[in-house]
């Protein structure tokens, strides 16, 4: 089984981007299964910090053009459609949140007759400071088949202690959240793949995909209100991606698509 996991999608002019190339994709790598974070694919608030999230019309493009199952993260419920998007049977917001939260964080496929699930963890080093720990969480999701984690979250090294307390458990470990992606392609001893942050598909002309004013402004202490009105950046849309081929549950290849 042949998989593309795209990084973090920041902003709707990405996934036009992103919909227009993913069949020539799919035929290049023959891709049995895409799987998209797209938690940042709509401005939903003129500010930085709640700004983002998805909208039921975004997600329905890209599902439409050849992503199989939209993973999301700290924005997942960022915006007005929260509820609407997460009502769709192929998107998952993190597992590892409190039961009561909209949506669900596991969804299990059938792919050329072998069962693949998909899980999202979340981080609380991901501006979710309610996040329960990740690795009981995983215990505890009954998964089956083969089985590909996105995990939203800041810090490398979590994400290389939780591919290593999974490493031949879970097909590949697949980080998100930063939008930068980390050069090394690691495949651990039993057969677990980890990417410790896949990268962003959005506009490359400022780290992030967006303006960072507003941030560096809080960073300095100083107020950003009379700063610009936040907006994403500019400049040609940059693919982050990764393409694994998987057999029987361990990967065997993985290598960055750009």
């Amino acid at each position: 089984m042949n998989v593309l996991m795209v990084g973090d999608i920041v902003g709707p002019d990405a996934v036009a981007y992103l919909a227009g190339r993913l069949p020539g994709l799919r035929r290049a790598y023959d891709v049995d299964l895409v799987v998209a974070n797209a938690e940042n694919c709509a401005v939903t608030a003129p500010t930085p910090w709640r700004g983002f999230g998805m909208t039921v019309g975004l997600v329905e493009r890209l599902l439409e053009n050849g992503v199989d199952v939209v993973t999301s993260g700290n924005h997942g419920w960022d915006g007005p459609e929260a509820e609407a998007v997460h009502r769709h049977p192929r998107v998952l917001r993190p597992h590892n949140v409190l039961e009561e939260a909209v949506g669900k964080g596991v969804v299990t496929l059938e792919i050329g007759g072998e069962l693949v699930s998909v899980v999202n963890l979340g981080s609380t080093t991901a501006a979710m400071p309610r996040a329960l720990p990740p690795y009981e969480s995983w215990l505890a999701a009954g998964l089956e088949g083969t089985v590909i984690v996105d995990f939203h979250g800041d810090s490398a090294w979590e994400k290389m202690e939780f591919a290593t307390a999974v490493d031949g458990k879970a097909a590949a470990v697949l980080g998100t959240h930063t939008h930068e992606p980390t050069i090394n392609l690691h495949l651990l001893p039993r057969g677990t793949a980890l990417v410790v942050d896949v990268g962003m598909t959005g506009p490359s002309r400022s780290p992030g995909g967006f303006r960072l004013e507003h941030f560096a402004a809080r960073m300095k202490g100083e107020d950003p209100a009379p700063l610009p009105p936040f907006e994403l950046a500019e400049g040609p849309t940059t693919l982050g991606a990764v393409w694994l081929r998987i057999e029987g549950g361990k990967t065997l290849e993985v290598e960055r698509v750009g």
